[in-house]
């Protein structure tokens, strides 16, 4: 008997039918097991920063949308507490992004408001979230010819505040941190630090360990090595979860006590904890890597419809999920 994980599917196949096997499904064994790296992961986040940044990127953040301005070299780099959390959160959405999540959904996984995922979402660089008006116009646009001839005209060297008493000097006065914003935004000074790439985000980790090593892009490959090479505990989770799919694909249930042993030694986040989960229900995953019984068919069906509803944004009754499962 094939099925979930869940203590209480154990016990309703135990006094359904007592004498027949067992079997956990292999879907959700993966999808634990996926759920335990992600913990691990998370718990050395701190080590995803010394990662190199992917080949290209860097050249591919300098590039924008031909409609738009040429993107400058800020002045300065924010610094500070709030810069620090805006450049990971802008990190950590666009990670989803690129993971094929929606606004909505990402805004479910954060807790955060849809409106807030929304901005980080539009926002090119993190920079963009802290002025709020890389979007926007703003009336010293008009006035960008002068004010960039005047830092060519002193390499660099003149202050915000001489340039704000020059502006007021042509009847033109402004708020120094309106000057300052914009012109860390939409002007180009020479010598000015180039922003660093931002780390991976969690997920994104998750899924170079978890996958197959063959769906695995170059440039993906090296990101993970990098990885691994900073961190000898995700060096680690990663050995493990090879180790777990090779007894998956070669159906040798057998080996998975002494797969338990290792991970419970390890220690590891996340990774331990999967690994006594394992033992309070040892004999049905052992079945379930071992016979080629399992439900993924059925677990397959169930997220291709869950998949169609969430397509839907809830708006739509029962008549039209029904046509349109039917249609696909």
């Amino acid at each position: 008997m094939c099925r979930d994980r869940a203590g209480a599917y154990a016990e309703g196949a135990a006094l359904g039918a007592p004498h027949a096997l067992q079997v956990a499904d292999r879907f959700h064994l993966l999808q634990n097991l996926g759920q335990a790296v992600e913990k691990c992961v998370a718990a050395h986040r701190g080590h995803l920063c010394s990662v190199a940044p992917q080949p290209g990127q860097a050249a591919t953040a300098g590039q924008t949308d031909g409609a738009c301005d040429v993107e400058p070299t800020p002045l300065a780099l924010p610094s500070g507490r709030r810069a620090e959390r805006m450049r990971a959160h802008h990190a950590l959405v666009h990670g989803l992004l690129s993971d094929g999540m929606g606004l909505r959904a990402i805004a479910r996984h954060l807790g955060w408001g849809r409106h807030t995922v929304q901005r980080y979402a539009r926002a090119a660089r993190w920079q963009d979230m802290l002025t709020g008006r890389r979007t926007r116009t703003s009336r010293l646009d008009l006035h960008r010819l002068f004010l960039q001839r005047r830092i060519d005209e002193t390499d660099g060297k003149i202050s915000i505040i001489e340039l704000r008493k020059e502006f007021a000097d042509r009847g033109h006065p402004v708020p120094y941190s309106s000057l300052r914003d914009w012109a860390r935004s939409r002007l180009q000074w020479p010598d000015a630090p180039t922003p660093a790439a931002a780390a991976p985000s969690v997920r994104t980790v998750v899924g170079w360990i978890t996958r197959h090593p063959d769906t695995l892009t170059e440039d993906e490959g090296e990101q993970l090595k990098a990885v691994l090479d900073a961190c000898p505990e995700l060096e680690q989770t990663h050995e493990l979860v090879r180790d777990f799919a090779q007894i998956l694909a070669q159906r040798t249930g057998a080996d998975l006590p002494d797969w338990i042993s290792s991970a419970r030694d390890a220690q590891l986040p996340g990774i331990t904890g999967f690994a006594r989960g394992l033992i309070a229900d040892l004999e049905a995953v052992i079945a379930g890597l071992t016979v080629h019984w399992s439900s993924g068919g059925t677990e397959g069906a169930v997220n291709r419809i869950k998949k169609i509803k969430r397509q839907l944004y809830g708006r739509a009754g029962f008549d039209l999920l029904r046509k349109m499962i039917l249609l696909q």
